[in-house]
C-alpha cells in the first residue's frame, strides 16, 4: 500500500497571501492597543481561524461591530464596495487582503454596470466571493449550472436578454461556466465571457481528478464550509468510490481502517483553504497504518518461518519462565525446557549504576523474560528483561489511555511534524500541534525537556504513542478559569497586572483572566489616555464592578480602590485655606483648578486678578500651578469656589504699570461681573466627563 499526493493541494495564492498579511498585521500591532479585526473568518479553516484569534485577531460579522482606531482586514473573498466606506465611516483603517484574481472580477462587473449591460455570476449566490461580486455591480443574476437556469426562465415570462457579461467565481468548476454560456447562447444571446476561474483552482482539480482515478480510495482536506473543498469531494467521488473528507486529523477515526488497509493506493488532495501543517499530520497518520499493516504481515510471515523450523520452540514476543543455569559478567543463561536455553545479554537487564548481574541473579533462581529471537548466532534463543519492562511500561500507558490520566515524558529530538518523547521504554510521538496552546514553530526549546502529557493513542505492536501536552496544558487552564470565577465576586478588590492597552481603557489580568478598566473607571480626575496613570506589566489593586460569566467579561475599577475626593473634603478643606493647583481648563467665564484628583474649583474671571481682566487665557495657561483660596465649598451641588487675587499682594498690582487702552472705554466698563455668572458655569465640565463615558464599557 502507498500514499499519492496529488499536485496543487492546499492553500492558493490568494489565501496565503491573506494569513501572511494578517499575521504580520497582528504581529506588529500587539501590545499597542490596536485591534486588528476581519469581516467575516478569513478562511474557511477552523483551525487557521483559531490560530489567528491566539495572535489577537478578532472575527466580526459586519461593520457594525468594528471598533473605532481598528485595522480591519478585507478578507481574501473580498466584499461588497459600500463595506469599505462603512469601515471608514466607523472610525477604522482597512486593510485589504481581496484576492487579487477576485479583485479583477469586480472591475469586469463594475464596468459592465456602469454601461448599463446585464451582469450574470457563475457560482453560488450564498458564497461570501459571489456575495462581494454582486455588491460591485447592479441587477446581478448568479446561477450554479445549466439546470438552475432552465428552471429560472420556465417561470418568468420574459426571454434571456440579448447581450449579457458573464463572469465567474473562482472556485467553481470549468464546465459549469462552459454549460451556462451555451445554453444563453443557444438563445440567440451574445455572450462576453470572462473565464474567471483562478488557473490554480482549475490546476487542482485537474491534479485531483488524475489521482482519485489510480487510487484505490481517496482523502479530501479540507473545510465542510469550503465551496472549491467541495468541488474537490465531488470530482474526486465522481473517479473513486471509497472518497472521505478530513477537516481535521480526529477525522481519521472516523475511516474504516481495517477496509482502507486492504487498498495499494491512497490518494491524498486539500482545498485552498487547508493550511499544509494538517495535510502532513493527515499522510503521517496514514503512513503509520500502512507501516502497522506491513509489519503485521512481516511478523506473521517470520512467525510462520520460526514454527515450521522448531515446533518445540517459543516464538518470537512469547513471555517465557525458566531457571537461571549460569550468570556471568556478561549473559545469564536459562533453562526453558526445550531442546534449546535462553541466553538474556548484559544489555537486556536493567542494572543500577555500579551493579554487575552476578550482584543481582544467583543459579537456581526462576527469571521471566521475554523472547527477542528463536535463534541467535550460537544458536540460542535470545532472550531481554528489558522488553518484558516495556510490557509493563505499556499497560501503564494503555491504562493512562483508558483513563485519560496524565504521564510524564521526556523529549529527546525533533522529527517532522514534531518530536519524538519517551515514558520510559515506550517510545511516542508529539506532534507539533500537540506541543503547546500555542502556536509552535521552533521546536527546540522543548528538546530535553520533560513535560506532563495525556496519551491520545497507543500502538503497542509498533512501540509507539501519540502524546499531546496541549491538552494538559488546556485542561489546566480550564480548571483555572473554573476555580477563578468561584473565587470571585462583584465588590471584591484583586490583584492586577496590567497587560495591553486600549483608546477605551486597558486590560488587566487579575489570575488567568483578563478584565477590562474603562478609562472613566481609572482615576477620579480627568485623564486622556490610559498610559498618562498605568504602564504595562504594572501591579495595581483593582475593584470588580460586575461579572458576566457567560461571555467571560469582567469590568474592574482602579479609583474605587482610594476614597472618592469629595467624601472626605471636610477633613481636608476649609473655607479660608489656601490650596495649590494647577489650571487644567479656561472659559470665557474664569478658569477650573484641580486641586487634586477628581476634585477641580472654579476661579471666576473676576477673581483672577485685582486689575480688570478681559480673558482668562490672557492671565493664565493650561498646566500653570497656581495657589489660590478657598471662598466657598457647597457639598451639595460639589463645587468649590476659588480666588486667585486673594493670594496676591493688592499694593503691589496696583503698583505695576497698566497697559495702554487700545480705545476709550465707556464709563460703565469698570463695572464688576453680575454675581451670578460665578455659580452658572460651575457645571461645565460635565460635558467633558460625558465623553469620556462613551467608550465601550466591555470588550
Amino acid at each position: 500500500m502507498r500514499i499519492e499526493r496529488a499536485e496543487n493541494a492546499g492553500f492558493c495564492y490568494g489565501v496565503r497571501r491573506a494569513v501572511e498579511m494578517t499575521t504580520q498585521a497582528a504581529r506588529e500591532n500587539a501590545g499597542s492597543g490596536r485591534k486588528v479585526m476581519t469581516l467575516g473568518p478569513l478562511i474557511h479553516n477552523e483551525i487557521v481561524v483559531d490560530q489567528l484569534r491566539r495572535e489577537g485577531v478578532e472575527c466580526v460579522d459586519s461593520p457594525d461591530e468594528v471598533a473605532a482606531g481598528a485595522l480591519v482586514i478585507i478578507r481574501s473573498h473580498g466584499v461588497p464596495e459600500a463595506v469599505y466606506e462603512a469601515v471608514r465611516m466607523q472610525g477604522a483603517e482597512v486593510l485589504d487582503a481581496t484576492c487579487p484574481f477576485v479583485k479583477k472580477i469586480h472591475e469586469i462587473v463594475r464596468d459592465a454596470s456602469d454601461r448599463g449591460e446585464a451582469v450574470v455570476i457563475a457560482g453560488d449566490r450564498e458564497h461570501p466571493e459571489v456575495q462581494g461580486i454582486r455588491g460591485w455591480c447592479s441587477g446581478s443574476l448568479v446561477v450554479r449550472g445549466r439546470s438552475e437556469l432552465e428552471k429560472l426562465y420556465s417561470e418568468k415570462p420574459e426571454d434571456p436578454p440579448g447581450r449579457i457579461v458573464l463572469a465567474a467565481q473562482t472556485t467553481i468548476r470549468r464546465e459549469d461556466l462552459q454549460e451556462i454560456a451555451g445554453w444563453y447562447r443557444e438563445r440567440g444571446t451574445h455572450v462576453e465571457l470572462h473565464d474567471t476561474i483562478c488557473s490554480a483552482t482549475k490546476k487542482r482539480q485537474d491534479s485531483c481528478r488524475e489521482t482519485a482515478r489510480r487510487s484505490d480510495c481517496m482523502l479530501v482536506i479540507g473545510s465542510r464550509t469550503s465551496s472549491n473543498t467541495k468541488k474537490l469531494l465531488e470530482i474526486a467521488g465522481e473517479e473513486c468510490g471509497n472518497t472521505f473528507l478530513i477537516e481535521t486529523i480526529e477525522d481519521l477515526r472516523d475511516l474504516p481502517l481495517n477496509d482502507i488497509k486492504k487498498f495499494d493506493t491512497i490518494g491524498i488532495t486539500a482545498g485552498a483553504s487547508a493550511p499544509e501543517c494538517i495535510i502532513k499530520e493527515v499522510i503521517a497518520t496514514m503512513s503509520d497504518i500502512i507501516t502497522e499493516n506491513n509489519q503485521e504481515q512481516n511478523e506473521m510471515l517470520a512467525y510462520m518461518e520460526d514454527i515450521e523450523k522448531s515446533l518445540r520452540l517459543p516464538g518470537r514476543g512469547e513471555i517465557v519462565t525458566g531457571e537461571i543455569i549460569a550468570v556471568s559478567d556478561k549473559e545469564i543463561v536459562v533453562n526453558l525446557g526445550c531442546k534449546k536455553d535462553g541466553i538474556i545479554p548484559k544489555d537486556e537487564v536493567s542494572l543500577e549504576p555500579g551493579q554487575t548481574l552476578t550482584d543481582v541473579f544467583k543459579t537456581g533462581d526462576e527469571i521471566e523474560a521475554k523472547v527477542l529471537k528463536t535463534k541467535d548466532d550460537d544458536g540460542n534463543i535470545l532472550l531481554s528483561k528489558k522488553k518484558l519492562e516495556v510490557n509493563e511500561h505499556w499497560n501503564e500507558v494503555n491504562e493512562a489511555y483508558e483513563n485519560k490520566t496524565e504521564v510524564e515524558v521526556k523529549v529527546t529530538n525533533k522529527v517532522k511534524g514534531g518530536v519524538i518523547a519517551l515514558y520510559k521504554e515506550v517510545s511516542g510521538f508529539i506532534p507539533l500541534s500537540q506541543l503547546s496552546d500555542k502556536f509552535t514553530e521552533n521546536v527546540d526549546e522543548f528538546i530535553g525537556q520533560t513535560l506532563q502529557v495525556k496519551v491520545i493513542q497507543t500502538n503497542p505492536k509498533r512501540n509507539r504513542a501519540v502524546f499531546s501536552r496541549r491538552a494538559v496544558l488546556m485542561e489546566e487552564k480550564a480548571k483555572k478559569t473554573e476555580e477563578f470565577w468561584n473565587s470571585i465576586d462583584v465588590n471584591d478588590v484583586v490583584d492586577g497586572v496590567v497587560k495591553r492597552f486600549t483608546d477605551y481603557g486597558a486590560f488587566v489580568d487579575i489570575g488567568g483572566v483578563d478584565g477590562l478598566l474603562h478609562i472613566s473607571e481609572i482615576s477620579w480626575g480627568k485623564i486622556k489616555k490610559p498610559q498618562d496613570v498605568l504602564e504595562l506589566e504594572e501591579k495595581i489593586k483593582v475593584k470588580i464592578l460586575s461579572m458576566n460569566r457567560e461571555k467571560g467579561k469582567i469590568s474592574l475599577g482602579l479609583k474605587q480602590t482610594t476614597p472618592e475626593p469629595w467624601e472626605n473634603i471636610g477633613s481636608k478643606y476649609q473655607v479660608g485655606d489656601i490650596i495649590e493647583g494647577k489650571v487644567v481648563q479656561l472659559k470665557e467665564y474664569g478658569a477650573f483648578i484641580e486641586i487634586e484628583p477628581g476634585l477641580d474649583g472654579l476661579v471666576h474671571i473676576s477673581e483672577i486678578a485685582y486689575k480688570r481682566v478681559q480673558s482668562p487665557a490672557n492671565e493664565l495657561e493650561i498646566g500653570q500651578i497656581v495657589n489660590a483660596k478657598i471662598l466657598d465649598i457647597d457639598t451639595e451641588k460639589r463645587r468649590i469656589s476659588l480666588s486667585i487675587k486673594e493670594t496676591l499682594d493688592r499694593d503691589a498690582e496696583k503698583a505695576a504699570p497698566a497697559p495702554a487702552p487700545a480705545e476709550e472705554e465707556p464709563e460703565e466698563a469698570p463695572v464688576e461681573e453680575p454675581e451670578v455668572a460665578e455659580e452658572a458655569p460651575a457645571e461645565a465640565p460635565v460635558e467633558e466627563e460625558a465623553a469620556a463615558e462613551e467608550a465601550p464599557a466591555e470588550e
